[in-house]
C-alpha cells in the first residue's frame, strides 16, 4: 500500500517511493537523505501531530506535516512494530 508519510502511524516502517515536490523544498527533503528506496520508521509525533519524527540511516529527522505530505511511502499491514 502506498500512502503519504503524514498518514503513517507511530512505530510503522516504510520505504520511500517518491518525493512529489520540486524546487527548493524538494531539494531540501532530498538533502536530508530522504530519497526513494530508503527504509525508515516513524518514532513519534508532537502532541498536535506536527512535526513527525522518523528514524533512518542511524539518525533521527523531524519533518513538518507540510513536508511529509510530499513523501509517498510503501507500507504493509505486517510491518508495524
Amino acid at each position: 500500500m502506498v500512502i503519504p508519510m503524514r498518514k503513517m502511524s507511530k512505530n510503522q516502517i516504510g520505504i520511500i517511493k517518491s518525493i512529489t515536490v520540486k524546487g527548493e523544498l524538494g531539494r531540501r527533503i532530498r538533502d536530508m537523505g530522504l530519497i526513494p528506496g530508503n527504509k525508515f520508521m516513524i518514532i513519534g509525533r508532537a502532541p498536535l501531530y506536527d512535526p513527525v519524527a522518523i528514524k533512518m540511516l542511524g539518525f533521527t529527522i523531524t519533518l513538518r506535516n507540510s513536508e511529509a505530505d510530499h513523501i509517498t511511502c510503501e507500507v504493509s499491514d505486517s510491518n508495524c512494530l
